[in-house]
């Protein structure tokens, strides 16, 4: 028979004072926000009738996910940040904002303070002998006009599935750049050919990805922020059509319109990869809408 004693007065009250209703300082939005998961962790409990031995379990869980800095993997890998986006997606539709290049998630792997270029940059160091990717576009608004200097702030992995600042054996800032769009609103990069990348394999969320039965494999992508005054930041990522897990991609962060088409060629270099892909970005008159999101990001010394 299941023990319920959660609603009780005294269990009620005693949650209350661990919040720290009963207390003047502190933040009334985090009491609030406390409280709830508190009785929402132990309506699991009840409901679910966890134990002792599972319940220490979680805790063990949350200890290791914090010493290998996995939690923004685990919550792309369990959907929270995709559904943040389709969040986003319903308050945009019903506030009107309609059109533009679709956004999808940042992951937890941008470094801030990439090097500034003009409607041209190399990403890559020369070091990976990958296939040279040569990529342009360009950056307009949804009445089609082109954007000068907007910047296009881009990042991807190596060859090997790793991501500069976290993988110490790569130079600084090695494949993220930033490039300002020349007058016609386009930008133009050299860089290499990406891999996708799976979750480390002895990792707490490879760990629990097995337990639901799911791989922890991400497709060949890209990511961007694009900004430019007048116009709402757009935080996205292109995936590379015909990648093995461009429709199974583990954190849900594969859109049709952003799919893009990869184009392999010889030259007299050698094997060569080209994409074109342009960026289009509503307009706002809320300066707060130009930035991106506030959250703790890496910054490179």
């Amino acid at each position: 028979m299941t023990i319920r004693i959660s609603q009780t007065a005294e269990v009620q009250q005693f949650f209350e004072g661990a919040c720290g209703f009963d207390q003047a300082g502190g933040s009334q939005r985090m009491k609030n926000v406390v409280h709830r998961v508190l009785n929402d962790s132990i309506k699991i409990i009840e409901d679910l009738q966890i134990t002792p031995e599972e319940f220490w379990k979680a805790v063990n869980y949350l200890n290791e996910l914090g010493s290998r800095q996995e939690a923004g993997l685990l919550v792309a890998g369990l959907g929270l940040e995709h559904y943040l986006d389709l969040l986003m997606d319903a308050e945009d539709e019903q506030a009107g904002h309609v059109g533009g290049t679709p956004r999808t998630i940042e992951g937890p792997l941008y470094v801030a303070g990439a090097p500034l270029s003009e409607h041209f940059a190399r990403l890559d160091d020369g070091q990976d002998p990958g296939t040279v990717l040569y990529m342009t576009g360009q950056v307009r608004d949804t009445d089609g006009v082109p954007l000068a200097n907007a910047i296009v702030d881009v990042w991807h992995a190596n060859t090997g599935g790793t991501y500069s600042y976290f993988d110490p054996s790569q130079s600084e800032f090695n494949l993220r750049r930033r490039i300002q769009t020349d007058a016609e609103g386009r930008y133009r990069l050299q860089s290499i050919v990406p891999s996708g990348y799976g979750c480390p394999p002895d990792g707490p969320t490879q760990k629990l990805l097995d337990q639901l039965g799911r791989h922890g494999q991400r497709p060949a992508h890209i990511h961007f922020f694009i900004s430019a005054p007048g116009h709402r930041h757009l935080t996205t990522q292109i995936n590379l059509a015909g990648d093995q897990y461009l429709h199974d991609d583990f954190a849900y962060a594969t859109r049709d319109e952003l799919i893009a088409e990869i184009h392999f060629s010889d030259d007299a270099n050698g094997r060569r990869a080209d994409i074109d892909f342009d960026f289009v970005l509503q307009p706002t008159a809320a300066p707060k809408d130009e930035s991106r999101h506030v959250r703790v990001r890496a910054l490179e010394a």
